[in-house]
């Protein structure tokens, strides 16, 4: 092979990895925007969204690699897709456990997502203490030429289970001898404190909304307001009075 036909090769290779790269790029902000809509839907309509935030991350092709030779597999774009499902990652941090499983539900009910799978590590729990609601679901892309089905690895969990993720993750990266049978059992039991906590706020949260609602307090002028995109709407008496009709 001469030097011009190595570099039309290269040309070739560069944009079928840059476009199936691109392909959950696009994966991520398409479900990203469902969780937008869904986190401002209940902060305009109750006040409260059972979404904190969220944190997306694509694998790198050197990171893909690794994976693929550690699987020995073959080193194909087709291989890649079928072999390696988390290649684009969404996490959701929700306040409480119950958020979790109602975040989970509201995606699953979406008609254009597909799920593949749901890994539930809050009910079964990882040896090491891990915590997370793992869905596998499957993004439809439109292109300008064609439409991608991609699969995109979302986990759900609480704002003391992602602490806990993020300090293990940290305290035991790329560490190339035994982990000492202490320090696991140390992080074990830090898992089961973070769980405790959960259900400590939840319980917390739930008595509070109860003595919210119980005294039913919202006044008049309250009920006549509704927020839309940060602005401020006054409803005329009689535009409610027609509603009620």
């Amino acid at each position: 092979m001469n030097t011009q036909d190595q570099i039309e090769k290269f040309k070739q290779i560069k944009y079928e990895l840059t476009r199936f790269m691109m392909i959950y790029k696009f994966a991520l902000e398409e479900i990203e925007t469902k969780i937008d809509i869904l986190k401002q839907e209940f902060q305009m309509l109750h006040d409260y969204s059972p979404i904190e935030h969220t944190k997306s991350r694509i694998k790198s092709p050197e990171s893909i690699m690794n994976k693929m030779l550690r699987k020995n597999s073959e080193l194909s774009l087709d291989a890649i897709k079928s072999s390696i499902k988390d290649i684009a990652g969404l996490r959701i941090t929700c306040s409480f456990i119950s958020d979790i499983y109602q975040v989970s539900a509201m995606l699953q009910k979406q008609d254009d997502l597909k799920v593949l799978g749901v890994k539930d590590y809050i009910k079964n729990p990882k040896p090491n203490g891990y915590q997370s609601l793992h869905l596998l679901v499957e993004v439809p892309v439109f292109l300008s030429d064609c439409q991608e089905h991609v699969c995109v690895e979302v986990q759900i969990r609480t704002i003391a289970m992602d602490f806990w993720a993020s300090l293990e993750h940290k305290i035991f990266y790329k560490y190339s001898q035994a982990v000492p049978e202490h320090l696991t059992r140390e992080l074990k039991n830090a898992a089961d404190k973070a769980y405790e906590l959960d259900l400590q706020m939840e319980r917390l949260h739930r008595e509070i909304k109860e003595i919210k609602d119980a005294q039913g307090d919202d006044s008049d002028a309250e009920l006549r307001q509704i927020m839309i995109n940060n602005q401020q709407f006054n409803l005329p008496a009689s535009f409610i009075k027609l509603l009620g009709e």
